[in-house]
């Protein structure tokens, strides 16, 4: 966690002398569980992030208690009992961005390599995604999954039915020019 708040503070504060640091202005990660008994969706539009165009590096904060649920007792379970929200109250990923060529428009496909941490754990990670670059903003998408037992996130027995042992994440940042 300091070290992700480390990376955003020398983004942010290096921002003169970098010409194309951008700032996450909209995000929206939503998970999607399905499982025998019923499926379970949330999403979060609190993350933050900060990507470096020239270099590829990109640093992610999202607030785990920013997950929002169709049922208050899910939302309650999940920061209480699965992901200890108070415990570990963010979900980070430090890395780089590759295949992204910031001097062309259009609608690139990349792969976004690093350190993923969730619940405590870190694990090293590669994403598949695709990045639109615009004129005034740059949109990045992605899908991919999360094995829950990855991180050391415990499903009950009682409750195995309802909660998936691989959940998928969707996640869409827009930046926009320091």
């Amino acid at each position: 966690m300091r070290l992700t708040f480390f990376v955003l503070m020398v983004l942010n504060l290096g921002h003169d002398l970098l010409a194309q640091t951008y700032r996450s202005t909209e995000s929206e990660i939503t998970f999607f569980s399905s499982a025998p008994m019923e499926d379970i969706k949330a999403t979060n539009k609190k993350a933050s992030s900060l990507f470096d165009a020239s270099s590829g590096s990109i640093a992610i904060v999202v607030p785990i208690s920013g997950f929002q649920f169709r049922k208050s007792l899910m939302q309650q379970h999940f920061n209480e009992n699965y992901l200890e929200s108070d415990k570990y109250p963010n979900a980070t990923f430090e890395g780089l961005v590759k295949g992204f060529d910031p001097s062309r428009s259009g609608i690139q496909k990349a792969i976004a390599e690093g350190v993923m941490n969730i619940h405590g754990v870190s694990k090293p990670v590669k994403i598949e995604g695709q990045i639109q670059k615009t004129a005034s903003s740059i949109k990045m998408e992605t899908k991919f999954p999360i094995r829950m037992a990855d991180y050391n996130i415990d499903i009950p027995k009682v409750v195995f039915y309802n909660i998936a042992e691989v959940v998928e994440v969707t996640a869409v940042f827009t930046f926009q020019e320091k």
